[in-house]
């Protein structure tokens, strides 16, 4: 009979997130010795990464970190909620976005690229991987610069690691304010900083859609220019931050907020898992 007991395998399971029967298995082969049954684990896993390579990754969690007058923000995924709040997972994530922010990488294919502890951040996600026995992918990595930040990660759920996670770049004194219009990124999801920033192709794919949208409600063609504006402005107060009713009062705009604060936003990021 194998050396170990129905302790051993779930404080195995919960350090490498595995599942039930692969952990038992491993450590039956292993008969009772941990290291060793890491070592079976994650030759299994490595074999089966490959295999994995199709599956979907809808849970994990978003991670930031300031470097040098720049913040990384990125989203690692995995597949379940079980081992997107295993704490290898979250370590995981910690040395990933520590390689990206140093160096300073603004994709997902640079922070592949950069180095880990003597190995590339894709070799450290695979070999997480082949252990875990889940697929891991780092879907998303942005790096902004600016004069000061406000980093915001949300939880949507208290058991699992942040979901949502926004980063202001900004110049100005008031933390506050900055970190209230963090939290309003975090719930409005602008896609762009101003209405300038908007590419001029989706303003005029949306100028179209509304034409034709207000011509079918029978509006008199000669107010159509004045109804499709109006229209088009609230396109922007859709995408634009700046744009945007603030949150918390939607009678001032973010732009308003800002500037009565004595703030210049410069820049943001925002992800959220699975989004």
């Amino acid at each position: 009979m194998a050396n170990f007991t129905i302790a051993d395998i779930k404080a195995l399971r919960e350090q490498l997130g595995t599942g039930m029967v692969d952990t038992k298995k491993a450590l039956e082969e292993a008969d009772g010795d941990v290291e060793k049954a890491v070592e079976i684990l994650r030759l299994k896993g490595a074999k089966g990464n490959a295999k994995r390579a199709d599956r979907s990754t809808s849970e994990g969690l978003v991670a930031a970190r300031e470097n040098d007058g720049s913040v990384t923000l990125l989203e690692l995924a995995c597949e379940t909620d079980f081992v997107a709040k295993n704490e290898r997972f979250i370590a995981l994530a910690d040395k990933v976005v520590d390689a990206a922010a140093a160096a300073g990488a603004d994709s997902v294919e640079a922070a592949l690229a950069a180095d880990a502890d003597g190995k590339t951040v894709e070799q450290l996600i695979s070999d997480e991987a082949a252990i875990i026995g889940e697929k891991v992918e780092l879907r998303r990595v942005r790096t902004i610069s600016g004069d000061k930040f406000e980093v915001y990660l949300h939880k949507t759920s208290k058991d699992l690691p942040p979901q949502v996670g926004v980063v202001l770049a900004y110049s100005g004194d008031d933390a506050e304010t900055a970190r209230s219009i963090a939290q309003h990124i975090s719930f409005a999801n602008p896609s762009y900083l101003t209405r300038d920033a908007v590419p001029e192709a989706d303003v005029e794919k949306e100028r179209e859609i509304v034409t034709e949208i207000s011509r079918n409600e029978g509006k008199p063609e000669a107010a159509l220019p004045k109804i499709v504006e109006g229209r088009v402005n609230a396109f922007f107060k859709q995408v634009s931050l700046l744009d945007q009713d603030y949150a918390k009062d939607n009678k001032l705009s973010v732009a308003k907020v800002a500037s009565d604060a004595g703030l210049t936003l410069t820049d943001f990021a925002r992800f959220k898992v699975g989004a």
